[in-house]
């Protein structure tokens, strides 16, 4: 079977559109952030809290769609990459007592360096394989982190203290986490799209969509696949630095290959292939689970399942593309 045939084909995407489009788009992209700003000064700090998760499951989101949505590789154990980043995170506050924001840059160079060392074996691995060997790192992961209890702190995990509000800043602790949150997401998304943009862009959709021609090309397959997996475990890495700040405490058992599994069926669901689909797939990841344990104990895990199904049913594309083609048959003026 061709490479073609066994890669992961989203449905290609305009970053910012053309003309009048790419104005619409802007404007769109004001008026969201505005509404970001506005929010946590009209919520309860609960839901504050959960739009400050779905930004960090957003940032994980997003580089686990560039290596499945735009590398077209499968990989089932981006949970791990996420773990990786929280623990650094948290063993860097816990035992040297560094500053928040330098454990950032930190977390997020752990996790490129694994992930780049993952990404030398799995350049020669495709398909079901590939998504296998990033399955079993996600297993074994959880059993690894009790073993080194010193470190880790074992089963009972490590706690912390989450970062708290500047004096002049005069927001609440919830407040404060969630703009320092929204300012790391809003610079990893134009860091991602930049990305998109570029010659490196253009070389992970060739692999993507055709390895053989991608390779006649003058495209370095080996060279970008082993990036792609890099890169997106750095933005995995980096979104479990911000989990460990939000949350204040991390354990093995926050992280287990339901997290990598649930992560990857939210891109699904999000858009494959589309910057707006890691913050689709957030929402989803953050609210359906928590709105379907309101419902029933035992009613998330069902929920969950049947609303998969039912965005795959209704839009193939995700929610991103869904939403990109209800805009398209809204009439417009000549």
């Amino acid at each position: 079977m061709s490479a073609s045939k066994t890669a992961v084909k989203p449905p290609r995407t305009a970053a910012l559109g053309k003309g009048p489009d790419r104005r619409w788009t802007w404007i769109g992209l004001a008026v969201l952030l505005a509404a970001a700003v506005y929010a946590p000064f009209q919520l309860v700090p609960f839901h504050v809290f959960q739009l400050t998760m779905v930004l960090v499951y957003a940032v994980a989101l997003l580089g686990l769609n560039l290596l499945v949505g735009h590398a077209g590789q499968i990989s089932l154990g981006h949970g791990a990459f996420f773990a990786v980043g929280a623990y650094a995170s948290a063993i860097l506050l816990d035992r040297w007592d560094l500053p928040y924001l330098v454990t950032l840059p930190a977390a997020a160079a752990v996790a490129f360096v694994l992930g780049l060392a993952l990404g030398v074996p799995a350049m020669r691995l495709r398909g079901l394989y590939l998504a296998l060997v990033t399955l079993a790192i996600a297993i074994f992961l959880v059993p690894l982190l009790k073993r080194f209890e010193e470190l880790t702190g074992g089963s009972m995990g490590l706690t912390l203290t989450k970062p708290a509000p500047p004096a002049w800043s005069g927001l609440a602790e919830d407040q404060w986490l969630y703009f320092l949150t929204l300012a790391i997401a809003v610079a990893a998304f134009l860091l991602a799209a930049s990305l998109l943009r570029s010659r490196v862009g253009r070389a992970l959709h060739a692999v993507r969509d055709n390895e053989t021609a991608a390779e006649v090309m003058g495209v370095r397959l080996s060279f970008y696949k082993t990036l792609a997996f890099a890169w997106s475990a750095m933005f995995a890495g980096a979104a479990g630095c911000l989990y460990t700040w939000v949350i204040g405490f991390v354990s093995p058992d926050s992280f287990t290959v339901n997290l990598s599994i649930t992560l990857l069926a939210g891109l699904v669901v999000g858009g494959l292939g589309s910057l707006a689909g890691p913050v689709l797939g957030g929402l989803f990841v953050m609210f359906v689970p928590s709105i379907s344990q309101d419902i029933n104990d035992a009613a998330p895990g069902v929920i969950f399942g049947l609303l998969i199904i039912a965005v795959m049913y209704v839009a193939p594309t995700g929610l991103a593309g869904l939403a990109g083609r209800l805009i398209k048959k809204i009439p417009r003026k000549e």
